[in-house]
């Protein structure tokens, strides 16, 4: 009997350190779990954290990669240069086509990400060599731009000083042309008169502007002014006699007159020297003088150089 209960004693003594050593173990198994499922929940953490920061760096570079091709567009605009423009076109195209291939790669591709990354850092550094060049070609053309403006303003300045001193040169001219005209003053006419008893014919003084009963003939006078500006030599001196009607008085030839040919009345040739020189005209009554306003314009050279209106009465 003593012996069953000791061995009792001794089985249940057993049992109890049997079941302390599992409940340790138990309990480290337990704790084990719990330490791996905190680790793996950790990491679990930690993969999501790294997903997520993967994926914000990669729309970053799709961003980046967006932004130079914008900037390629965007500088093909800015000159005019086809072989540059050519090339713009190219890299742009390039960097969309390294931007599509971005967009279709997972974030967790850490392989392909990276390669997309040295190939971002090698579209920015060709970026930034093309808009150094653009950036030097624009202030060269800007400065030739400016250089050009320049040049057409004072070209500009220098045709408007030619066409100033044309100008004065061409009214200085016809100052010089007026002034070496010729100028006819004192004009006047005379009515000559046949004597009752003599044929002789004298002027009439009484009444040097009257017509009617003996009158057969009218003398023309006046004076070519000093000109020391004129050409010295042989002129022809033109006098136009304009009736009351508007007709030239005994008409009998043609002259030259601001650039047409019109008729005369009477014609001399003289020698001008270029001193004061009295001239006479003498006009037969080849036609009946009626009373009104007679018109005398002297012509010399082309132009009018003289006249004057005298009213003739009967």
């Amino acid at each position: 009997m003593e012996k069953f209960y000791l061995c009792t004693t001794l089985c249940i003594n057993m049992d109890k350190k049997i079941i302390s050593v599992l409940a340790v173990v138990i309990a480290l198994l337990i704790g084990g779990v719990a330490y791996l499922g905190y680790s793996l929940y950790r990491q679990a953490e930690a993969n999501k954290d790294m997903e997520e920061l993967a994926t914000l760096d990669k729309q970053e570079m799709e961003g980046e990669y967006q932004q130079f091709a914008d900037q390629y567009s965007e500088m093909k605009t800015r000159i005019n240069n086809d072989s540059i423009i050519a090339q713009l076109t190219r890299e742009q195209e390039r960097t969309e086509q390294l931007l599509q291939e971005l967009k279709n790669t997972k974030a967790t591709d850490a392989a392909e990400i990276t390669r997309l990354k040295k190939e971002l850092a090698s579209v920015r550094a060709v970026l930034r060599s093309y808009v150094l060049e653009i950036d030097s070609l624009n202030r060269l053309n800007q400065a030739l731009q400016d250089e050009n403006t320049r040049f057409r303003t004072e070209l500009e300045e220098s045709n408007q000083q030619n066409l100033a001193l044309t100008t004065d040169n061409a009214t200085l001219s016809e100052k010089v042309a007026i002034a070496a005209q010729l100028n006819a003053v004192n004009i006047d006419i005379m009515m000559i008169v046949k004597g009752a008893l003599s044929s002789k014919t004298k002027e009439r003084t009484k009444h040097p502007h009257k017509i009617g009963g003996s009158t057969n003939e009218m003398k023309v006078r006046f004076v070519l002014s000093r000109n020391v500006t004129a050409t010295n030599g042989m002129r022809s001196v033109y006098v136009r006699i304009l009736t009351p009607t508007g007709s030239v008085l005994n008409a009998s030839g043609k002259c030259a007159f601001e650039d047409k040919q019109v008729d005369f009345t009477a014609a001399k040739n003289i020698e001008y020297t270029g001193e004061e020189t009295p001239m006479e005209f003498y006009v037969a009554k080849k036609e009946t003088l009626i009373p009104g306003t007679y018109r005398v314009q002297v012509i010399a050279d082309g132009h009018e150089i003289g006249n004057r209106s005298i009213e003739l009465e009967k």
